[in-house]
């Protein structure tokens, strides 16, 4: 059989015993079920082959001279904290070896041992080697992805973000996320979790804007069998997902009057009653809420419960507008280009003109808003270098230069009167027009008003609320 024909090694262990024909014998067991396997005679030779790196697991004697296991094991997880370590010993040195548990041993094995008892217990502790491996690598790509490295920027306003954030990281507070769109607030919600004691549970997030009233009660609180048309059996919510991690909750203000008083609950008495049934299930899970509208406005307006308002609004964190910090916006490009280049055969690179032009436009969309644009250069651009002309920017968006070196300090204000309407602000004007038109008609009957422009009470409601309109005669005070 050729080599590579060979398995590959099924794990690398280190076999530590001073006694010669019981290492060579346990070396030549393991050896044959396939794993790697190395020897040393003294605790010393052991620590100089740990940390060569590579190994998984330590099989070593309890009694040896002049360093015995317990002392081996001290030095050894100092050097290698990942390894995995079984303690050989006789039967009468058992207490000596579940101290050596105590200590950070994964198991133990008296002597003489049956081959089976030998091999069950190498696999055990190498199956959880393959785990701790696993945990590892998850952990340190959620980070990546996720952690302080995702919130990109240098400016004063990021420092003092970041700052905040990785002090209240650790504890459990309910953490309240503020800023426009596009500003980044997820991925301070997921630096939030990527930096607090529940990094390896459940970060769950949902978006209330996004899912109608009936379904987000649902797929939050979860649902009993035939609790409505469709629920054909029981399921848990995501809040019961997010049991011990943590559940971020965007766009709070876009929820109803009714499922914000159900959220109270559930962060009063951390627990979740599930619709249509009557008991409730206690939940360990963290709360990081979001918004872009003005939330005290909300509150002020009767809009947004004031005792929810409070119980989120234990730590504010606000994600600056790209406006307040342009000095980030070459970082934060060559960041987006990065990315790109990584799924493109025919990498591209920022011209200083380009820079430029960018750092003099205020960003109406914010960090995704650059995002956009350079994703969209690196597609489009035909030379390797990308210049202005790759990055179509909207009119009248401009900043002032009216720094000492024409630096950006602040932003125009925009000529409604010579700008045309993009299609969002087109629609949006559109649909205030028809729904004043239809409660002008018929004024605080809602149901006839939804019925009329072929909408849900719900989708109705929501779009009254963003376009701030109220029936035509309804009261108007607090």
């Amino acid at each position: 059989m050729n080599d590579a024909s060979k398995p590959l090694p099924r794990g690398c262990i280190l076999v530590v015993d001073d006694q010669r024909n019981m290492r060579a014998t346990t070396a030549l067991l393991l050896r044959s079920e396939g794993y790697s396997v190395l020897e040393a005679a003294t605790g010393e030779e052991a620590l100089a082959t740990l940390s060569n790196g590579g190994v998984d697991l330590m099989l070593t004697d309890l009694k040896m001279e002049p360093m015995d296991g317990l002392t081996l094991l001290k030095k050894a997880l100092e050097v290698a904290p990942r390894l995995q370590v079984i303690m050989m010993t006789a039967f009468g040195s058992i207490e000596s070896a579940v101290e050596a548990m105590r200590q950070g041993a994964f198991d133990y094995v008296t002597k003489p041992f049956k081959e089976g008892e030998l091999r069950y217990r190498v696999e055990r502790a190498l199956e959880r080697a393959r785990m701790q491996t696993t945990l590892d690598l998850l952990t340190g790509e959620f980070n990546e992805r996720h952690g302080l490295s995702a919130l990109v920027g240098r400016s004063a306003a990021m420092r003092e973000l970041t700052s905040r954030l990785t002090r209240v990281a650790q504890s459990d507070a309910t953490v309240l996320v503020q800023g426009e769109s596009g500003t980044g607030k997820e991925l301070v919600a997921r630096a939030v979790h990527a930096h607090s004691r529940r990094k390896d549970k459940p970060f769950v997030p949902v978006n209330c804007a996004a899912i109608s009233e009936m379904l987000l009660e649902s797929e939050l609180f979860g649902h009993a069998k035939g609790a409505f048309t469709g629920a054909v059996r029981a399921r848990r919510g995501l809040v019961e997902e997010a049991d011990g991690g943590t559940l971020f909750i965007d766009e709070v203000t876009e929820t109803t009057p009714a499922f914000q008083s159900k959220l109270l609950r559930t962060l009063q008495e951390g627990e979740v009653r599930r619709v249509g049934e009557s008991t409730s299930v206690k939940v360990d899970v963290r709360i990081v809420a979001a918004t872009n509208r003005d939330i005290e406005l909300e509150v002020r307006e009767k809009r947004f419960r004031q005792d929810l308002y409070y119980r989120l609004n234990v730590v504010t964190l606000r994600v600056p507008p790209l406006r307040e910090r342009l000095e980030d916006v070459p970082e934060l490009a060559e960041h987006f280009l990065k990315r790109a280049n990584a799924r493109s055969p025919n990498p591209k690179r920022l011209s200083e003109a380009a820079v430029g032009h960018l750092m003099g436009y205020s960003f109406p969309g914010n960090v995704r808003e650059l995002e956009n644009l350079v994703e969209q250069a690196a597609a489009l651009a035909e030379g390797v270098e990308l210049l202005p002309e790759d990055f179509p920017l909207r009119p009248n968006t401009r900043v002032e230069a009216s720094g000492p070196m024409g630096s950006p300090v602040g932003m125009s204000s925009l000529d409604t009167s010579m700008r045309m309407p993009t299609l969002a602000e087109a629609v949006e004007e559109a649909e205030r027009r028809a729904i004043a038109q239809a409660l002008e008609k018929h004024g605080v009957d809602l149901g006839r008003v939804a019925e009329e422009l072929s909408v849900s009470s719900t989708t109705l409601w929501r779009k009254m609320k963003r376009l701030n309109l109220r029936p035509s005669g309804a009261d108007h005070r607090d």
